[in-house]
């Protein structure tokens, strides 16, 4: 079918936008978004050409609902052919919030600090300075914390809100770390610790012996595995191979949606409880 075929369809459709009977809203809804994405421009053109206030509503609900939709597409897609990349997994979980976020902005800052220590960095350097380097660039060169005030907050969670804020919790920080150590051929890897995201770096990869452990809500600070053993009885757990070894990039971005989702249920946002249970749910089907 010739594109102005469906431009021409899809308009009108968009024009029975203000059917009194939600009966027939439901129906014209569904047609619409049969044309998924491609009908955001015309929706969204549709809004700003209304003055109607149950228009711009219905539209609004139209558009979220696409947009969740493609988010579940693209989310399958990363998990199936592109898990390697952490940053587009991130930006994947930033995006649930922030549909029309300017993702090769949030590049350009990473990239812009991964420099800084790049510049800072020499060969001669053993592993406990390396990431002292990235300390001091990533926590006081540039601010970054643990935010420690309001811990609970989604923002934490979203890449963009962290560069904007300078504030993370302990899984926002890390992913950041371990983007920009793998950037600089450094192996830093995350770690799936119950109630605590930690780092490893590791003797050259992630199947690799761990030589020391690295907390990122604490600035970096560098531990060892006692204090691991602690943690896992503090919490009486009975100590697993996953405490201590490197997890892969789709366990720490299901970690970061299931994270959102505990974040948004505690302050009782049920609906956005209800999509992010549906993108979650996107992890136990690939």
């Amino acid at each position: 079918m010739p594109d102005t075929i469906q431009h021409k369809e899809l308009t009108a459709l968009i024009s029975l936008l203000d059917e009194p009977s939600d009966l027939m809203f439901d129906q014209i809804k569904t047609k619409i978004l049969i044309y998924g994405i491609d009908a955001i421009p015309q929706l969204e053109n549709a809004w700003d050409n209304s003055f109607h206030n149950i228009i711009q509503e219905r539209i609004e609900e139209i558009i979220h609902i696409i947009q969740q939709e493609n988010l579940k597409k693209e989310l399958s897609n990363w998990i199936q052919n592109n898990s390697n990349d952490l940053l587009s997994g991130f930006l994947l979980a930033s995006r649930y919030q922030y549909p029309d976020l300017d993702e090769q902005n949030i590049r350009d800052k990473i990239s812009e600090i991964e420099k800084s220590i790049w510049l800072e960095l020499n060969e001669d350097l053993t592993a406990l300075e390396k990431i002292k380097v990235i300390n001091h660039i990533v926590f006081e060169v540039f601010g970054l914390s643990g935010n420690k005030s309001n811990i609970d907050t989604p923002r934490n969670l979203f890449l963009n809100d962290l560069l904007e804020t300078k504030k993370g919790n302990h899984l926002s920080l890390g992913i950041v770390l371990i983007l920009l150590s793998r950037n600089l051929g450094i192996p830093v890897y995350g770690i799936d610790l119950p109630q605590h995201f930690i780092l490893a770096y590791t003797e050259g990869g992630v199947d690799k012996d761990v030589l020391f452990y690295i907390n990122p809500f604490n600035s970096g600070a560098v531990f060892t595995r006692k204090e691991i053993d602690l943690f896992i009885k503090y919490l009486k757990l009975k100590p697993e191979k996953k405490h201590f070894q490197p997890c892969d990039n789709v366990t720490i971005i299901k970690r970061l949606f299931s994270s959102l989702l505990i974040a948004y249920k505690k302050m009782g946002y049920a609906d956005k409880v209800k999509e992010l249970n549906e993108l979650v749910e996107v992890f136990n089907t690939n």
